[in-house]
């Protein structure tokens, strides 16, 4: 099956909103966890979660990017500036930056989440959606990408591999920095 990856634009936020579906993929999250303070986390719901991600869309540049497959959107990777995500970088974090001024710059990019819709899972869509995302970090002027996945999953479906599997870095040739939290690497690739 062909995969294509496409930066996540405005006009693709219908697409966006079918994978996530009603509750807001990841028990409502809409993938902001890593945007917002935990105190507005915790105040927020799933519909202030949409409406956030949604501004930030709409606002641009797009803040990450979507996989398709035969028209459908099967797959979603969060990726842009570090400072994007300025949950990730906070110092208590397995992702907090090696070197704390890459928190700010903006050719440092963070891979943070993933999701890939349930029939779409074990295919590979994470491979495709970091090599695009890569490709699209190249583009955007990035001299870094980072992610901080995890090493051990059960299986495909496992709700902790939103931050993805070290596996398919390290096949994507990300390199381990450090290992702050235990299966938690810090991973960097340089482009």
């Amino acid at each position: 099956m062909s995969t294509t990856i496409a930066p996540l634009a405005p006009e693709l936020w219908a697409d966006f909103e079918d994978l996530f579906g009603k509750q807001g993929a990841c028990y409502g999250c809409w993938c902001t966890h890593f945007r917002m303070a935990p105190a507005l986390r915790r105040e927020s719901n799933r519909e202030r979660n949409k409406d956030h991600i949604k501004a930030r869309i709409e606002a641009g540049p797009p803040p990450g990017v979507l996989a398709f497959e035969d028209g459908q959107a099967v797959g979603w990777m969060q990726i842009g500036p570090r400072a994007d995500v300025p949950e990730w970088n906070n110092q208590g974090r397995g992702s907090a930056p090696v070197d704390p001024a890459d928190a700010t710059d903006p050719a440092v990019w963070a891979i943070s989440c993933f999701f890939i819709r349930t029939r779409a899972r074990g295919r590979g869509v994470s491979h495709r959606l970091v090599e695009g995302g890569i490709d699209f970090a190249r583009r955007n002027g990035a001299r870094l990408v980072e992610a901080c996945p995890i090493d051990l999953s059960r299986d495909s479906r496992s709700i902790g591999l939103f931050v993805g599997s070290s596996r398919v870095f390290e096949k994507a040739g990300f390199e381990r920095l450090v290992e702050r939290k235990a299966g938690r690497p810090l991973m960097r690739l340089v482009l």
